[in-house]
């Protein structure tokens, strides 16, 4: 059992819903108890909207946390489909309507799992994505966490079978990125390169740029304008 937070819309309605999955960041972290503004955000605007604590989360213990959400992606990005899976058979998601949103981490993970299930979600929205495994162990070549974060991503297959940015020919999906061009946490050239690849695929992809902005866009007019942009995508992707 996967545990999730799920937040439905104010309307009371709780089927048949435009849905969205929204993996945490970290992937070392979790979602908890409390206000989230992402989550009301899009509740508001009538999307169910599910957060599941998948395996790689912290929180758990060490047999949950697996070899985190890297070194084991797929058991991660299984997780995070299932939860749209559990949406749609509990009657709570349309099929048709069914959305991915993730930052950070959960931008991986919603394009990772465009990769994977293809056909599971109709749009993908992520914001500061980490797209290519071997790009981030690289960006941190001349930090002090160079040697933790060698580690910490690992070395073998699953570099280049868990990055999306070297799987876009699997993707059917919309993608809407979005990336402040200052981010020290993961470089915009992740963004860029997963864009760029997606149109050479002659995937439909549109990148956002926010300029002297860093991981976490901290202004809220950049924000205000991130969901709008994000509920406009998604009701145009999503046909509502």
């Amino acid at each position: 059992m996967v545990p999730a937070y799920l937040t439905l819309p104010p309307s009371g309605a709780k089927a048949g819903l435009p849905a969205i999955v929204m993996p945490h960041g970290g992937p070392s972290a979790r979602d908890e108890w409390g206000f989230d503004w992402l989550s009301q955000y899009f509740a508001a605007k009538g999307y169910a909207v599910l957060q599941p604590n998948f395996r790689g989360s912290s929180g758990y213990g060490d047999a949950w946390f697996q070899g985190n959400g890297f070194r084991s992606w797929r058991v991660a990005i299984g997780d995070v489909n299932d939860a749209g899976k559990w949406l749609v058979s509990q009657g709570i998601a349309d099929v048709s309507k069914l959305a991915i949103f993730g930052w950070s981490y959960g931008g991986y993970a919603a394009l990772q799992s465009g990769v994977v299930e293809p056909g599971l979600f109709k749009a993908v929205v992520a914001v500061a994505p980490v797209t290519d495994l071997a790009g981030l162990k690289e960006e941190s070549r001349f930090w002090s966490n160079h040697v933790l974060a060698n580690r910490f991503i690992g070395s073998g297959p699953h570099i280049r079978e868990g990055s999306p940015a070297e799987n876009v020919a699997n993707m059917r999906a919309p993608v809407l990125l979005f990336h402040g061009d200052l981010d020290r946490n993961v470089g915009i050239n992740q963004s860029r390169r997963m864009a760029d690849r997606l149109r050479a695929a002659g995937k439909k992809a549109e990148l956002v740029v926010y300029p002297k902005l860093d991981h976490y866009l901290e202004d809220s007019k950049v924000r205000a304008d991130m969901l709008r942009k994000s509920d406009s995508f998604l009701r145009s992707a999503l046909g509502l």
